[in-house]
């Protein structure tokens, strides 16, 4: 019987996991990460899930995954292939070389685009139009090994970050059960990647969130969906009190007066102008942990003209 080691975490190893006992590999051991009690833990538990399935499982410190002890332990289970979905760590070569028959991550993006961390995010502020799924082979550089298959998901111009996840995690376990059968009879066409043709990208941090509003009111909006819980949010200042943006709409309105990083409350709409001469209807915010809809936050705001800005 083929045999695979499973690093998973979140939503996309909960839905991948089973696809491989679904093809008949047996999971001999899945590692996963600790939830970090400080984090909004809002996915699928990768941990319950493999003992709901009887799957051995340890969520060990990060240092301990690169001991010999550890790498021992994974030598001695002696897999057929190691597969990484959504674990948060890159595996060093050294677990790479455990894995007799390959080692394959499943990645958020459609590499090469979007290599490195929270690819969905990142193609949402940049205004792609669609994104996907790919599993590829692990290297040491991360996300630049050959391509196993991979799958487009449309990104529709008010989707959020939780919807277009929702689809990528859709998409990578379809990608994952269409491929399977290849990588497992060796008939597998994998081709590299012409790193040329896409960017890394870092991790994102609370602060990146902070709206600049001299910037487009498509950019603006961009960002907003990209970080909208259960991400921290986009944040800004409406008379200089602290507001997280969560829901915003484009207007075909054009101000050509006026400076931008106002918010104009009027008749229950608060319209933003942004730095392009163009506005935002702001749908939903949050103030103190409690959310307010665009018809509360007129009313709390009043009409008039009201600054934007930090």
């Amino acid at each position: 019987m083929t045999s695979a080691v499973v690093f998973a975490y979140h939503n996309v190893g909960a839905k991948c996991l089973p696809v491989l006992q679904k093809h008949g590999i047996q999971v001999s051991r899945v590692i996963t990460h600790k939830d970090n009690p400080a984090e909004n833990i809002w996915f699928a538990s990768v941990e319950a899930l493999a003992r709901e399935r009887g799957i051995p499982v340890v969520a060990p410190d990060e240092p301990h995954t690169h001991t010999p002890e550890f790498l021992e332990q994974l030598r001695q289970l002696n897999p057929d292939f190691i597969f990484s979905f959504y674990y948060r760590h890159m595996l060093n070569p050294g677990i790479l070389a455990i894995a007799r028959r390959g080692a394959f991550n499943m990645h958020g993006s459609l590499l090469p685009k979007y290599r490195g961390r929270v690819p969905v995010n990142w193609a949402i502020i940049k205004g792609e139009t669609e994104t996907g799924a790919t599993l590829h082979e692990m290297v040491e550089k991360p996300d630049a090994g050959r391509i196993v298959d991979q799958m487009a998901v449309p990104i529709l111009p008010d989707d959020q970050a939780i919807d277009v996840f929702n689809k990528v995690a859709a998409a990578a376990e379809s990608v994952l059960d269409r491929c399977l059968p290849g990588l497992l009879n060796g008939t597998a066409d994998l081709r590299f990647q012409d790193l040329s043709k896409g960017s890394y990208f870092g991790g994102r941090k609370p602060a990146d969130g902070v709206i600049n509003w001299d910037d487009s009111a498509q950019n603006i909006h961009n960002l907003i969906r990209a970080v909208a819980p259960p991400y921290p949010g986009a944040t800004t200042k409406i008379n200089g009190k602290a507001v997280t943006i969560t829901r915003s709409l484009m207007t075909a309105e054009r101000i050509t007066h006026g400076n931008p990083g106002f918010l104009n409350v009027s008749a229950g709409r608060c319209i933003a102008l942004c730095g392009d001469g163009l506005t935002l209807r702001l749908l939903k915010v949050t103030i103190n942990d409690k959310v307010h809809d665009e018809a509360e936050l007129s009313a709390i705001l009043g009409a008039g003209i009201h600054p934007l800005g930090n």
